[in-house]
């Protein structure tokens, strides 16, 4: 009995997960009502619980999971693609859709995850940039006009020995 509980609240917690993105995904002003629902229908067997996707609803019965599946990461759909999710001024998040200059803080605020494990989650090669490029690019300029990471030895050498 206990365990058809915990069932249960899994799987009320995926279906909440899966509403969240959905709604906020939803918030789009350029999202139609189809792709609302191709989505929804994308990310249901995403957050499903692990056996349930075979259950038997009249007998609660459920099918074991092959060994291949279950050892095969599981990627997820990016809500835009991923060709379009970086552009100059902006980077898509390909959970939710939503553009920003810096991506980590989103991540970890709104899903809960490190860069590592949203670059694994969509399959993305570790040097996939999760910054805006022009922001990176008036940021080194910044700090190369403010001599930022410059060490000067041949002014610190002459003042070492001009203190003796």
């Amino acid at each position: 009995m206990a365990a058809n509980k915990n069932m249960d609240d899994s799987k009320n917690q995926n279906k909440d997960a899966v509403a969240t993105i959905v709604a906020s995904y939803a918030q789009r002003s350029d999202v139609t009502p189809d792709q609302i629902v191709a989505l929804a229908a994308k990310l249901l067997p995403v957050f499903s619980v692990p056996g349930q996707e075979n259950a038997d609803p009249a007998t609660g019965a459920h099918a074991v999971a092959p060994d291949a599946e279950a050892t095969k990461p599981k990627t997820m759909v990016p809500a835009i693609p991923i060709d379009q999710a970086v552009t100059d001024d902006k980077v898509y998040c390909l959970i939710c859709g939503k553009g920003f200059t810096m991506l980590k803080r989103h991540l970890k605020a709104e899903h809960g995850l490190t860069e590592d494990e949203y670059r694994k989650m969509f399959g993305l090669p570790d040097d996939f940039p999760l910054v805006a490029p022009n922001y990176s690019k008036r940021k080194a300029a910044y700090a190369k006009k403010a001599g930022l990471g410059k060490y000067r030895r041949d002014t610190s050498a002459k003042e070492g020995l001009d203190a003796r």
